[in-house]
């Protein structure tokens, strides 16, 4: 790992959100896990050093299931990142959560099949506590910052991910909602545990596009061009929140995350 940190707090963009930073300069990251999705950059915000990847690459071409999720975590703790925020496109379970909403998600569900999701293959095994998957000390000041935009935003809820590319069929949607989860996604896991893996907080900000496969006899199912349209309406709404988040985060670290592997078993 890098000794000499180039920016503390790192951003993974969603669907659509690929650029936001000023005064920017790129770099390129190798890692024992092959590339990251692209480029990183790297710029200021509110006097912080960011840097930012969009996940599924700069022309969207890497889908869910095929992202290299551990060359981005790596690239990210070799340039001195210690803070992640994720954002990212989600489908509602529930009526009363509505597209164009934000929910800062307290837990997941892992749907997915087959990932990456450690950096502990073996021989040496460890085993990392993930009973609350986001950093407490984040999620309370990204919760404050969406406020202060007064933008509409839950303070909690479950994320399931699913494999994608595809989306939820009526009956996946019609279980996962009867399990009481709210929001349905596919890049939550491994990049969350990833983080945790890496002693790195991670919190999540997750855009509400659409309502999933449907809401029997209210809502239509979802489409990609939906929630595109949608991402895009609120793109801006994004970017005020997290221009808000990044000056309130703290530059000393309390939380679980920072001592992960401390509590670790193996």
């Amino acid at each position: 790992m890098t000794t000499q940190p180039q920016a503390e707090i790192g951003i993974f963009g969603g669907s659509g959100f690929y650029a936001f930073l000023d005064d920017v300069r790129e770099i390129e990251v190798d890692t024992p896990y092959g590339a990251p999705s692209a480029p990183i950059t790297l710029g200021s915000v509110a006097g912080r050093n960011v840097a930012f990847l969009p996940r599924h690459g700069r022309q969207h071409q890497f889908p869910p299931h095929q992202i290299n999720f551990r060359a981005n975590l790596w690239a990210m703790k070799e340039l001195g990142v210690t803070r992640i925020i994720g954002p990212c496109a989600t489908g509602s379970l529930r009526t009363d959560i509505k597209p164009g909403e934000f929910v800062i998600c307290d837990q997941l569900v892992d749907r997915t099949t087959a990932r990456k999701d450690t950096f502990y293959d073996g021989p040496k095994t460890t085993h990392i506590a993930f009973a609350d998957p986001y950093c407490p000390e984040l999620r309370p000041l990204a919760v404050e910052a969406a406020r202060a935009e007064q933008i509409a935003c839950r303070d909690r809820g479950t994320m399931v991910v699913i494999q994608g590319p595809r989306f939820s069929t009526r009956a996946e949607s019609r279980w996962f909602s009867a399990n009481g989860w709210d929001v349905v996604g596919m890049t939550q896991y491994p990049e969350a545990y990833l983080a945790r893996e890496l002693e790195m907080c991670f919190v999540n900000v997750s855009l509400v596009t659409d309502y999933d496969a449907g809401i029997e006899g209210e809502i239509e199912a979802v489409t990609h061009e939906a929630v595109l349209e949608v991402f895009n309406a609120n793109i801006d709404k994004l970017r005020r929140l997290l221009y808000g988040l990044v000056p309130r985060i703290p530059a000393e670290r309390s939380c679980i995350c920072s001592t992960a592997l401390g509590s670790a078993t193996g």
